[in-house]
């Protein structure tokens, strides 16, 4: 087969053009020389060194028995919110044993009967082998659902699921005694007026079934072999099982069990 010869491009020199000039023609003076540049150089941010950084500085390790500490205090809150619906979550600021004597055993306690609350301050009790008490405190937050009244209601009111809007939030910013579980609130009375998208109190409704007081009820005396009943008036108001006072027909107050929202009963 015949081999193809590589192609050589052609290459042509050119020589450099000179200026002619006519018999008695004067030469050209020379151009003046160029001014010399006085402009600030311009230096591209791109082309500027790079200062360097100071690594973060890592925060120095807690000791093992502020560790365990905080552990304990997280297991104490977890089991005070067992009871809570939603999502828990919590801030320990880590205590100060920096001052206490060596510790091997300690509890977690909470002063007084407190219950779970947004901020909480968390006693670290030493047993052994000394004895002393820190103290240090906990956030926390208990993110969930709770129902607050769609509208105002007022009271003698029946309440139902329209008459109710789910609103999320922390569980903890409600007033002592909300109701979170809808199934508490409807199908209840409103004894008093409840205004509206507020949460809404057990003390603010009572069971259908409940006796109210001043009504007119009906006094069952049970015994062996025997059934009275009479009519009389409730002196108190009480939920179904409770205990009230009850005035008889005759004038005689007397103790009575609620059975139903007409019906209140007198053992024998």
């Amino acid at each position: 087969m015949p081999r193809l010869a590589s192609a050589q491009p052609d290459v042509q020199t050119t020589a450099p053009a000179t200026a002619q000039t006519s018999p008695g023609t004067p030469p050209a003076s020379p151009p003046p020389p160029a001014a010399p540049d006085t402009s600030t150089p311009v230096t591209s941010a791109l082309s500027r060194p790079e200062t360097p950084t100071t690594p973060p500085t890592e925060a120095p390790a807690l000791p093992d028995t502020v560790v365990a500490a905080m552990e304990q205090i997280r297991f104490f809150i977890e089991d005070m919110a067992a009871s809570w619906p939603g999502e828990l979550s919590m801030t320990i600021t880590p205590p100060d044993f920096s001052r206490q004597a060596e510790c091997h055993d300690f509890e977690v306690f909470m002063s007084g009967r407190q219950g779970l609350r947004q901020r909480m301050n968390i006693g670290i009790r030493c047993t052994t082998p000394s004895t002393w008490t820190a103290y240090t405190p906990v956030s926390v937050k208990l993110s969930g659902v709770y129902y607050v009244t769609s509208r105002s209601v007022n009271a003698g009111t029946l309440l139902s699921l329209d008459d109710l809007i789910p609103i999320e939030g922390d569980l903890l910013t409600l007033p002592a005694g909300s109701l979170l579980d809808p199934g508490q609130i409807v199908g209840y009375i409103a004894t008093q007026r409840l205004a509206a998208r507020r949460p809404i109190r057990a003390t603010a409704l009572r069971s259908p079934e409940s006796v109210e007081r001043g009504q007119r009820v009906r006094i069952e005396v049970r015994g062996t072999g025997f059934v009275a009943s009479s009519d009389g008036h409730a002196m108190q108001g009480g939920e179904p099982g409770t205990q009230i006072q009850v005035r008889t027909a005759s004038g005689q107050i007397v103790t009575a069990t609620v059975l139903n929202a007409q019906t209140v009963l007198i053992p024998m």
